[in-house]
Formats: structure tokens, C-alpha cells, sequence
């Protein structure tokens, strides 16, 4: 038995369908991530798993238990951090922590092995109001009070978003040592260089599922040849690119462009000429392996 497993779940408000005949399973001590933009659907199927919401139409399992029938059980065995912080900003750092691990019926001691990698970084300021935090110094305390009661099953919706680069990094550190010791993790981010990080990953887009598969599975069913282009004129570059002969796509990838041919037979060369023709400056061309980035947009234009 998976540790998630979720058959044609949807679910609409208003009309709109945030969910969309979803299907997929988690097994257990899998790192899973769901990537995709604001309004994919991640935070909807996240409440439906957390037995926040309810589904419109299939079925949702959490180690076994139906998300609608067994939600207080369920509630026992997870671990969750909503995307926006939603802790006691008015409790300093050892209160929030202390009253989380009443709720569960536990304490601080009794699962401090479980947090102290994380709750160590923060425990020098435990005196301090949690609203007074750093966005890294919460989301490490969030963390720190979603596992405080040893869940089996930690969902974590975009818990990244906001803070910086190292703090970024620090959270998947702590995450790869949770999985270690057992836990299931379902991820959810809007950042496809995170992608890479996990053992599996669904692309989610318009409440639809597009690929469930290991990241360098997924990147290889790229399809088309592909460059990274630089030049000093990003914008014109952009521009004269999408009017290049046999161009399929081309996207703004930071400070460079990547550009795909259907027709496998055009080279850097004439495509160097061409933006020195068109008078570009500072031209960079060369052949690129393509990153989830590049697969999810190939697969927006398929849907």
C-alpha cells in the first residue's frame, strides 16, 4: 500500500475546476514534488489530502486511511505546513512549539532526536515573538511544529516561497535527512530548479496532471534540439529569434533564451549569422540539454 494514493480526484469553485480528474500515488518514504505555477491546483489537492476539503468526485488515500471517512486518524498521522504562515505570530518560538506538541499530546522532549537538526538553528532566539521571525528563521519553526508529533506522512505546500537562496537550500538539506529517517514527503513549489531535488515529480498545470516521473526521466522525453542564446539586446534577441526559420518555441530563461528546432539539422552557425545579420552584439550559441523548465512549457503547448 502507497503511502498516497489519490484515483480521478476533482474538484471546481464556482464553475472553475481546480482539480481535474487527478490520479497518482506516493510511495512510502518517497520525496514527491508537485511543480507548477500559482493557480495549478497544489494547494486544493493538499487540502483534500490534509482533510481540509472535500472532493467533489474520486477517492484520496493517506497510509490506508480514506481522506473523508477516516480524516481524524489521518489528521494523527501528517504532518502539515500551509503555504502561508499560520503559526501564533503573538507566541514567541518555544510557545508555538510548545502548544503544537500539546495539541498532538506529546512534547518538546519526547521527539527533540526528530527536530533537532532543524529547531537548533532557532532555539537561540526561542524567546522570540514567531511575527518577529526572519521568513527562513519561520519557515524553519513551521517545520519544526509540523514533525513535532513524529507524522509518518510531512505535506508541505510551497514552503519555500519568499525566502532566500540559502535558506532555500538549507530547507532541502533538512528535507533529504527527513526522508532518511523514514518520512513520506509531498512537496509542493513553484520552482522548477527544485524539481530536481526530488525522487519523482508531477508537472501540475490548469488543475491536470501532465507527467508523473523521475526528473531526468522526465527531461528525457524533450522532444526537439535545443540552444541557449545570449546576446547584449535581450529583448530584440527574444524578438528576431521567434521570427528565425523553423523556430518552435522560444522562451526568456534569466539573462539567456532557450530556442527549439523541430528540424534537428540547423546548426549554431546559421544561427549565429542570423542574429549578426540582424545587427546583435555579444552573441552566445550552444546546444542545451533541456531541465523541467523546458519540458513544462512543451508540455503547456501539447495541452
Amino acid at each position: 500500500m502507497p503511502a498516497i494514493l489519490v484515483e480521478h480526484i476533482s474538484k471546481q469553485f464556482s464553475g472553475v475546476k481546480a482539480l481535474d480528474d487527478i490520479s497518482f500515488s506516493i510511495d512510502n518514504g518517497e520525496l514527491f514534488g508537485f511543480i507548477g505555477p500559482d493557480g495549478a491546483g497544489k494547494t486544493t489537492l493538499f487540502r483534500i489530502l490534509t482533510t481540509l476539503l472535500l472532493p467533489d468526485s474520486g477517492t484520496a488515500m493517506v497510509n490506508g486511511l480514506d481522506v473523508v471517512n477516516d480524516y481524524l486518524r489521518i489528521r494523527q498521522d501528517i504532518g502539515y505546513m500551509p503555504g502561508r504562515f499560520s503559526l501564533y505570530s503573538d507566541l514567541s518560538v518555544e510557545e508555538n512549539l510548545n502548544f503544537y506538541a500539546t495539541v498532538f499530546g506529546t512534547t518538546i522532549a519526547e521527539n527533540y532526536e526528530l527536530i533537532r537538526d532543524i529547531y537548533i538553528q532557532i532555539e537561540p532566539f526561542k524567546k522570540r515573538m514567531a511575527g518577529k521571525l526572519s521568513g527562513g528563521m519561520k519557515q524553519k519553526l513551521a517545520l519544526s511544529c509540523a514533525l513535532i508529533h513524529k507524522p509518518s506522512v510531512l505535506i508541505l505546500d510551497e514552503p519555500t516561497t519568499g525566502v532566500d537562496a540559502v535558506s532555500r537550500l538549507e530547507f532541502w538539506e533538512m528535507l533529504k535527512r527527513l526522508k532518511n529517517s523514514g518520512i513520506t514527503i509531498a512537496v509542493a513549489t513553484p520552482y522548477m530548479d527544485e524539481a530536481s531535488l526530488c525522487d519523482r515529480v508531477a508537472l501540475i498545470q490548469n488543475g491536470k496532471l501532465m507527467a508523473v516521473s523521475t526528473p531526468i526521466e522526465v527531461t528525457k522525453t524533450y522532444p526537439w534540439k535545443l540552444f541557449s542564446v545570449k546576446a547584449d539586446d535581450i529583448f530584440g534577441l527574444l524578438n528576431d529569434l521567434r521570427n528565425f526559420p523553423g523556430v518552435h518555441t522560444v522562451f526568456a530563461f534569466g539573462q539567456a533564451a532557450h530556442v527549439s528546432f523541430k528540424d534537428r539539422q540547423t546548426g549554431e552557425e546559421k544561427l549565429v549569422e542570423y542574429l549578426q545579420m540582424k545587427g546583435h552584439t555579444g552573441i552566445s550559441v550552444h546546444s542545451a540539454d533541456a531541465n523541467i523548465e523546458d519540458c513544462f512549457m512543451e508540455l503547456m503547448i501539447k495541452t
